[in-house]
């Protein structure tokens, strides 16, 4: 862990990041390494930064429910994979959100990646279910993965940019999930770096998580997989360079990500605050995410 603790420490130098948590995952053994730097302090034992997960929560909740409840359904899976021509993106409203929401036409499209297909599936789940939909996701986490609103005052968070020019600490960055106040598949859970490192170790144990993915990518025709995000060109990638063609994972927009090699049965995980002063510069980000992973896939 010695060159990525030095990779680690070189990205705060550079970046407008001030905290990098990262986590090596050896799924042959069920086990893991990681670190969390902070303001250049190093912390091995016990990590107690909770970042925030920004769009690996989409994975974390509806890629998750997906598989645990056994969901088989062409209309879900075209809004589980952006393929089910709703927008992108827009503000909603808190008061009728879920009426905009249920109002699109689901048909078959292009990939369009889509905060909105991720709040989509998320609702007709719930309807299909009768369940809350926090309640069954919350059973595939591990406790240290928290619903930003579940967050308590001992919980230690990090700056992720401004809210009313006020410094946002403990709160999502997300708009719409702050606006919305409520629980949301497509961002808003907070955890460690070693809270997700068990978590995706004990789905893996519990569904077989990276039999599952290889055997969907062999009949992959297009980019996200179960919900999970893919590797197109393994040879220049954010995953890093060197990973196979079953390489799945996701990006959360505050500069946070996980891989997952299931040929190799090994993942990384990268935590990050990029959002803590600017939103729009990942050069820095972008090149940590690369030397890491090309690291990692050649000498682990």
């Amino acid at each position: 862990m010695k060159r990525l603790s030095s990779l680690a420490e070189a990205f705060l130098n550079t970046s407008h990041a001030s905290a990098i948590a990262v986590a090596v995952i050896d799924f042959s053994k069920n086990n893991f390494e990681c670190f969390e730097l902070n303001e250049n302090v190093i912390n091995k034992s016990e990590p107690q930064i909770f970042f925030d997960y920004a769009s690996l929560t989409k994975p974390l909740t509806n890629s998750f429910i997906n598989i645990s409840e056994k969901i088989s359904d062409p209309k879900l899976d075209l809004l589980l994979n952006h393929r089910g021509d709703l927008p992108a993106w827009g503000l909603l409203s808190n008061k009728s959100w879920k009426e905009q929401i249920l109002s699109y036409e689901v048909r078959e499209s292009e990939v369009l990646y889509s905060d909105f297909s991720a709040l989509r599936f998320m609702l007709e789940v719930e309807k299909k279910k009768g369940q809350p939909y926090q309640e069954m996701v919350m059973k595939n986490l591990d406790p240290k993965i928290k619903f930003w609103k579940d967050l308590l005052p001992t919980d230690k968070c990090i700056q992720n940019g401004y809210y009313g020019q006020k410094i946002n600490i403990g709160k999502v960055h997300d708009p719409n999930a702050y606006n919305l106040n409520v629980f949301t598949s497509h961002a808003g859970l907070f955890g460690t770096i070693d809270a997700l490192a068990k978590t995706l170790i004990n789905f893996n144990q519990s569904y077989d998580l990276l039999y599952l993915m290889q055997e969907k990518m062999r009949k992959k025709k297009d980019r996200f997989v179960g919900g999970f995000d893919t590797v197109s060109t393994p040879m220049d990638t954010l995953a890093g360079k060197g990973c196979s063609d079953f390489t799945f994972g996701h990006l959360g927009f505050t500069g946070t990500s996980f891989w997952i090699d299931a040929e190799k049965k090994l993942g990384h995980i990268i935590l990050t605050n990029a959002t803590k002063e600017y939103w729009f510069d990942k050069k820095q980000l972008n090149e940590c995410r690369k030397k890491m992973g090309e690291f990692i896939w050649k000498e682990y």
